[in-house]
């Protein structure tokens, strides 16, 4: 029997912890120079096991870097009281939600009863808006720093690791050149992040069940954000021409069709779900195959911002 061919770009995998590592000091330190340890709570109101697997390794990460971590299970109909309980508590720095516990646009309006100042997800309207229209300051002075999505945000932190944005181009067009494909729209991840990809100059294509939609980075001065337009092109051909592509995928049953994939792409998956087989390493140059701890870091990164902003609100 002959051997098997052997793949056109030798594809190495890169562990999310890996990619954390620097991000992990950087948030031990900064508890260390606060002084004190911070408290986050998380609010679990469903049954999803990856929901609850999220919130252990929230748990553990936390209280390893010095904060005070409280999960606080609550049956649904009780979620809106018990975050605005947290809101309104002064011991409380950080609060996040498990998601999904309605679905749709309730679990939308949820995320809007977190205060913004203490909204560690970044998903309140206040920085989705930011996000979308790339502004990175929530004051003039520039003082106070606008919070990311931690998911979108751990996404673009992986992507800066593997080399995918270049360096020698200024802030804002890093990604000039690069085609992305994205397999998730969701409002909590997949959106944002094809948003934050276009606005840094990436091609991006944003695929659900619904068809593909195209970011791209607006031009001008009039058209600072990014631009959003629906196009018939199959998820094969958007893929064909990917340099990275991107799943996130909720279900044990999805798999990528690696087939699909330019040779020597970048393949990085978000679901807690294993959206691509071994053989994505027949064709992809690099693989990250979850992120979970990227994420779990950048959370942390967002609440230690948090206190930050409010400490510059009280010097004002």
């Amino acid at each position: 029997m002959s051997a098997a061919p052997a793949a056109a770009f030798p594809c190495k995998t890169v562990l999310a912890s890996t990619i954390a590592k620097p991000f992990v000091q950087e948030v031990k330190d900064g508890v260390t120079s606060l002084g004190r340890s911070p408290k986050l709570v998380g609010f679990l109101a469903n049954t999803d096991p990856a929901a609850r697997m999220y919130a252990d390794w929230t748990a553990k990460t936390s209280t390893d870097l010095g904060f005070t971590y409280e999960l606080r299970q609550v049956d649904k109909d009780d979620l809106e009281e018990s975050i605005i309980a947290a809101n309104d508590d002064d011991d409380v720095d950080g609060i996040m939600v498990y998601f999904p516990v309605f679905g749709g646009g309730q679990d939308q309006y949820l995320q809007q009863v977190v205060s913004p100042e203490k909204d560690v997800e970044g998903l309140s309207h206040i920085y989705i808006q930011n996000m979308y229209h790339n502004t990175r300051f929530l004051d003039k002075a520039e003082t106070q720093k606008s919070i990311l999505p931690c998911t979108p945000l751990a996404m673009v932190k992986i992507l800066e690791y593997l080399g995918v944005y270049n360096t020698l181009i200024p802030y804002g067009n890093r990604l000039y050149g690069k085609t992305v494909t994205i397999v998730n729209r969701s409002e909590i991840v997949g959106r944002p992040l094809a948003a934050l990809l276009a606005n840094d100059g990436a091609t991006v294509y944003s695929v659900d069940i619904t068809g593909t939609q195209k970011f791209t980075r607006g031009q001008g001065l009039k058209f600072k954000r990014h631009q959003v337009a629906d196009v018939d092109i199959p998820l094969s051909e958007a893929v064909s021409h990917s340099d990275v592509v991107v799943t996130g995928v909720p279900s044990p049953s999805y798999k990528f069709p690696v087939e699909y994939l330019k040779d020597g792409a970048v393949c990085i998956n978000f679901s807690s779900e294993k959206n691509f087989d071994p053989n994505v390493k027949e064709h992809a140059s690099l693989y990250v195959p979850s992120i979970g701890k990227v994420t779990i870091s950048m959370l942390l990164r967002n609440l230690l911002r948090l206190i930050e902003n409010k400490k510059q609100r009280e010097i004002k």
